[in-house]
């Protein structure tokens, strides 16, 4: 979507950039700040979810585990001792 294209609310990203901003200076220093943290938040829960993506694409296309795959199974369903049932 380029910035002029219109999300699921019918406003592109810069008419909410330009909404956000004229209601922020329209507030008093204290609630501005606290929306600053808010987007400050905000932003480092989605850096945190880029940085999970990439981890999972990494570990995935990463032939770190493949050891894993070719390994014969050391234990069995006859190797368990207790049986728990729900």
């Amino acid at each position: 979507m380029t910035k002029f294209e219109h999300n699921r609310f019918g406003m592109s990203k810069k008419e909410i950039i330009e909404k956000i901003i004229n209601a922020i200076n329209q507030l008093p220093q204290v609630k501005a700040e606290e929306i600053s943290n808010f987007t400050d938040y905000i932003y480092n829960q989605y850096e945190v979810e880029l940085l999970r993506a990439g981890m999972v694409v990494l570990t995935d296309e990463s032939n770190s585990f493949e050891f894993i795959k070719n390994e014969d199974d050391v234990y069995s369903i006859a190797d368990v001792k207790k049986i728990y049932n729900d």
